[in-house]
């Protein structure tokens, strides 16, 4: 990864610039959680784990969480 990667702040994730119903909201969550994702994938497979089987798990683990919320007019449920 390049020094840029090296100095940013996967604990911090930007706010959104625009409500939920925005055009651009989705894509704009993509990039701020891409790092981070990729982050969390490189961490998990150097601590031994298979990188796709953890991508898998990540995304069972999202819908899981998501079928255990309630939803709310704040994220556009």
């Amino acid at each position: 990864m390049g020094d840029a990667m090296n100095m940013m702040n996967f604990n911090v994730i930007p706010p959104p610039s625009g409500a939920a119903t925005d055009l651009n909201y989705e894509a704009d969550l993509k990039v701020a959680l891409d790092a981070v994702l990729a982050d969390l994938l490189d961490r998990t497979e150097a601590a031994g784990w298979d990188r796709r089987k953890a991508a898998y798990t990540i995304m069972f683990l999202a819908a899981r969480n998501l079928a255990d919320t309630k939803p709310s007019p704040e994220n556009g449920a």
